[in-house]
């Protein structure tokens, strides 16, 4: 460290105080998007026209993925939980799903058009 007082022009306390209060939407949007996903009413696979057109299930491991196989990944290890269309990336068991707007899947459901999720 120095031994200099600090000093700042108000230039640069401006700049600060900018960057900061842009900070806040930011910080808002990613400690709210897990709550957001559990307040989405959940895919009916039963009643949703989507869901019957993309062979939706819940549990992956009651879908046919060897008949519907995608590239990327065994059929075994396809799930919604590492598809490309989940948003955000989450561990949460309910989460939105970009094929189906305003609506979440399970994290351990599959639909015939899982995408491995890059990177």
């Amino acid at each position: 460290m120095s031994d200099k007082p600090l000093r700042m022009s108000r230039r640069d306390a401006v700049k600060t105080l900018v960057g900061g209060l842009a900070a806040v939407p930011v910080m808002n949007l990613v400690a709210t998007a897990a709550a957001y996903a559990q307040d989405l009413p959940h895919v009916d696979p039963a009643t949703d026209p989507t869901a019957q057109a993309l062979k939706y299930q819940h549990d992956a491991t009651a879908a046919d993925r060897a008949a519907a196989a995608r590239p990327g990944l065994d059929p075994s290890e396809q799930h919604c939980g590492n598809c490309n269309f989940q948003m955000p990336k989450s561990e949460a068991e309910w989460v939105p799903c970009s094929l189906f707007p305003g609506k979440a899947v399970n994290t351990n459901g599959w639909c015939a058009s899982w995408t491995l999720r890059v990177g």
